[in-house]
């Protein structure tokens, strides 16, 4: 490990708001007087933001007042002053249309509380879906010392003596209640045991597959992604990233060092051996273009096809939760049993190596966390598909889908709203096969608009009673990470803005062949160009307001739905504030 000179107190960022001689600087310094500090408890010392994004509506973070305390023991304890920052709560459960709307105004929001206020380090702390990726882009940004603190997974579910997982079970126990097999009692006691603690979803979903990726970059502590929210260790966990962020600050070791085009190829691998969240593409390559990595679709399918998928946790693995991960070892075993594929010297958070960090590690479940020559599936979690329906791309997780749909061929049934869809597949007399293609479209950034978890289309009331489970599904929206199923997803350009998506009919014939990774519609060029001609555009979506400047600025899907005017390419950050 390189030694680092160490900053001087003279050399604070937040020094430059309280040592000089003046009178901005004596107001300042009177202020924090008026919050009932001495001059002994910020003058010379980091003052350490802890973005807290915690509300009474958001389950997964219930638990961050008592972790926020910990935060500052260990600040305190490093000689550094803790100072609490509420930020906007981006919860999963409760945000309508969808948390993906405002994941882009936590990273704004995040980005500009850091500069204009008068912090040498952060500890940003995080877990549901959005709240990771918005954090992390904002943090990488603003440019000063970072810590990501994960809120960890709940519990595992329970029911009638068996274990639920958040989103799979509720899933799979809605097909077989619409199929009249659940009782009321039964959907009850579903809905009572499905989340049972604090802390974000217990499956390989997109909460997790987040803070895992953020933890793979280098950003937490070792580890800290795979502590469950109310184990013990996890508020140990809490205190040392504030005694850390201390130390950061005086070692400068800024996200510029540890996000680099190596950590995030780290990042993406593991993502693939974990099992992922389909939504992991978006924030990633948003993630690391924040950080002026130029993260495509095409890499992160050449690393699917060549990563074998180890955690055998739900969705994409069949019988364990998080719970089961963190005891057989968590992310630092499962790292270990990839090494050679990564890159080792990756600095991290803690000031080593990802080689340094993962060399002690310990696999306690080999079931749980397999090795390289037993994996769950023998390549990776995701797969980019192109092709007429999807030239800038599309994705697809097959190792959660049933095998027969790798190569499938059948008629579209499409829908251009999800009440059309929802009403439609509700319809016991609605014609439609197992070979039939289900397509929602106007699901994408501006069609959701902030493309919905809208792209696990249920299967069609008439097919579950027949006892089917699956087929195929394709459309320009998301889907949560706790999903599975054959959905095609992320299709770029979105329908909304005349992606090809906009031309497909109800009857024209869909072939997915995902060995070669091709998604078309088998329609004759010359009618396409007829219909295009013929397309109306919809009407815009908002005329004012945050959605107005949404809508106007948003990426596509395979550039990470990021704002065009905020990617490290549009031009230089605004850098230090002037103070006068």
């Amino acid at each position: 490990m390189t030694t680092i000179a160490r900053k001087k107190a003279a050399d604070l960022r937040s020094a430059r708001w309280f040592a000089p001689d003046d009178l901005r600087s004596f107001g300042h310094r009177s202020r924090m007087m008026q919050l009932g500090y001495s001059e002994d408890d910020f003058m010379g010392k980091p003052v350490i933001g802890i973005l807290n994004t915690w509300s009474e509506l958001n389950s997964c973070h219930s638990h961050f007042p008592e972790r926020v305390a910990a935060v500052k023991r260990g600040v305190l304890q490093a000689g550094g002053l803790p100072v609490e920052l509420p930020t906007l709560s981006v919860d999963e459960s409760f945000t309508k249309p969808t948390s993906m709307l405002y994941r882009n105004m936590l990273a704004m929001e995040a980005e500009e509380m850091i500069r204009s206020h008068p912090l040498d380090g952060v500890v940003l702390m995080g877990g549901c879906d959005k709240t990771t990726p918005g954090l992390v882009m904002g943090g990488i940004t603003a440019g000063v010392p970072m810590i990501f603190l994960p809120a960890g997974p709940m519990l595992r579910g329970n029911y009638a003596g068996q274990p639920l997982g958040s989103g799979s079970d509720a899933w799979k126990y809605w097909d077989e209640r619409r199929a009249g097999n659940v009782s009321d009692e039964q959907w009850r006691g579903v809905q009572a045991g499905i989340a049972r603690s604090a802390g974000v979803c217990m499956t390989m979903g997109t909460a997790s597959t987040m803070t895992a990726i953020t933890d793979a970059l280098g950003l937490t502590l070792p580890g800290a992604s795979s502590i469950p929210a109310v184990d013990s260790a996890h508020s140990r966990m809490s205190s040392a990233c504030g005694r850390r962020i201390v130390d950061m600050v005086w070692e400068d070791l800024t996200p510029e060092r540890i996000v680099t085009r190596a950590s995030v190829r780290n990042a993406a691998i593991v993502a693939m051996a974990t099992g992922c969240s389909t939504n992991a593409v978006v924030h990633l390559i948003a993630m690391a273009r924040r950080a002026g990595v130029d993260l495509t679709l095409d890499d992160l399918d050449d690393l699917g096809r060549s990563t074998p998928l180890l955690a055998n946790v739900r969705p994409s693995g069949k019988d364990y939760l998080m719970e089961d991960f963190y005891f057989a070892g968590g992310l630092l075993a499962l790292e270990q049993q990839i090494a050679e594929r990564l890159d080792v010297s990756a600095i991290t958070a803690n000031g080593k190596t990802l080689g340094e960090n993962i060399e002690p590690a310990v696999v306690y479940n080999d079931d749980v966390i397999r090795p390289l020559s037993n994996p769950v599936y023998h390549e990776g979690s995701l797969a980019v598909l192109r092709g007429n329906l999807c030239p800038d791309g599309a994705i697809i997780k097959p190792a959660s889908c049933d095998p027969k749909y790798y190569v499938h061929e059948g008629p579209a049934l499409v829908f251009d709203s999800y009440p059309d869809m929802k009403k439609a597949i509700d319809d016991e007399n609605l014609d439609v096969t197992p070979d039939h293609v289900l397509v929602l479209r106007n699901a994408g950034p501006q069609g959701g608009p902030g493309m919905p978890e809208w792209g696990m289309l249920p299967i069609p009331k008439a097919l579950i009673k027949q006892g089917h489970r699956d087929m195929l599904r394709i459309s320009d929206a998301r889907m949560s990470g706790t999903s599975y199923g054959a959905c095609v997803l992320h299709v770029a350009p979105e329908s909304f803005v005349g992606g090809p998506l906009a031309l497909l009919k109800t009857g024209d014939v869909v072939r997915l062949d995902l060995p070669n990774r091709r998604l078309d519609m088998l329609v004759a060029d010359d009618e396409l160009e007829r219909r295009r001609a013929a397309w109306v555009p919809p009407a815009p979506r908002f005329e004012r307001g945050w959605g107005w400047m949404y809508t106007r600025h948003v990426t596509q899907a395979d550039k990470g739905c990021d704002f065009d005017f905020l990617e490290r390419g549009f031009g230089q950050a605004a850098g230090e504030p002037d103070i006068f």
